[in-house]
C-alpha cells in the first residue's frame, strides 16, 4: 500500500454460521452448534462428532469430524480439546469449509458479521490517497461491492462509479462482485473529494480496536455497521 494515510476495517464475528442440510424430524433445513462435542471410544479406535441442533424441532445431530481413527494418531491437546467441548474448537468446526464439503452440507453466513471501521479524521480538499487494510475475523464470504457500500456509506451506483473512474484500486485479482474471506488492502484515490467524505460520518463507536497502538495511526473515528454476507 503506498500511501501514508491509512484505515482499518475490520469484519468482525456476531454469530456462527447456520448448517443447513435436511432434518429427519421435520422440515427444517437449518441448524446451529449446540456448544458440544461428542468423542466415542472403541478400544484405541475414536469417533469424533460436531454436535448439532435443528431449528426447528431442537432434534440433536451428528457432523462426523473424526471417525474410527486410531488414539494416537490424535494430538493429546486436541484430543483433551474435544473432550471439554473448547469454544474455540467448536467455532473452527462450525465454521469450517473443508468440513461443511466432507458432510455435504452448506454454510449459511447470514447475520454471522459486522463491518467495523477505523477512518482518519482529514481535511475534505485533503488530494492524499487513503489506504484501506479490511482484515477478517471469520472466513465469511463477503462481496467487495457489500464491503465498500457499507464502509464507505455509498450507494452501489456510487461505488461503481468511483470504481470506474479510477477513484477506488483494487487487488488486481480482486473485483467488485468478488466475494473476499481473506484480508486484502485497496487505496481511495482523491479521498477528500465531497462526494466520498460527506458519507464518512462515523457513529455507533466502539473500542474492539483499542489494541492498537497511538502511534501507529493517525486520530481516527470508528464505526460498525451489520451486514448480510
Amino acid at each position: 500500500m503506498n500511501t501514508d494515510r491509512k484505515a482499518l476495517w475490520a469484519v468482525r464475528q456476531s454469530g456462527l454460521p447456520a448448517v443447513v442440510r435436511p432434518c429427519p424430524d421435520c422440515s427444517g433445513t437449518r441448524h446451529r452448534p449446540t456448544g458440544r462435542i461428542r468423542v466415542n471410544a472403541n478400544g484405541k479406535l475414536l469417533d469424533v462428532w460436531l454436535l448439532l441442533g435443528c431449528e426447528g424441532c431442537d432434534r440433536t445431530s451428528k457432523v462426523p469430524v473424526h471417525e474410527r481413527v486410531h488414539v494416537s494418531s490424535l494430538d493429546p491437546v486436541r484430543r483433551e480439546a474435544y473432550e471439554n467441548d473448547d469454544p474455540a474448537v467448536v467455532r473452527g468446526l462450525a465454521m469450517s469449509a473443508s468440513l461443511a464439503a466432507r458432510n455435504r452440507y452448506r454454510l449459511d453466513w447470514t447475520g454471522t458479521w459486522q463491518l467495523e471501521t477505523r477512518t482518519p479524521l482529514y481535511s475534505l480538499d485533503d488530494p492524499t490517497p487513503l489506504g484501506v487494510r479490511v482484515s477478517f475475523e471469520l472466513p465469511a464470504p463477503v462481496r467487495v461491492e457489500r464491503l465498500l457500500m457499507l464502509g464507505l456509506r455509498l450507494s452501489r451506483a456510487e461505488v461503481r462509479r468511483m470504481a470506474s473512474d479510477g477513484h477506488i484500486h483494487l487487488p488486481v485479482a480482486l473485483a467488485l462482485d468478488a466475494k473476499a474471506h481473506q484480508d486484502f488492502e485497496f487505496t481511495l484515490d482523491r479521498p477528500g473529494v465531497p462526494d466520498t467524505t460527506v458519507h464518512l460520518q462515523l457513529t455507533n463507536t466502539r473500542s474492539d480496536l483499542s489494541h492498537i497502538r497511538s502511534h501507529d495511526t493517525p486520530p481516527r473515528l470508528h464505526r460498525t455497521a451489520t451486514a448480510r454476507a
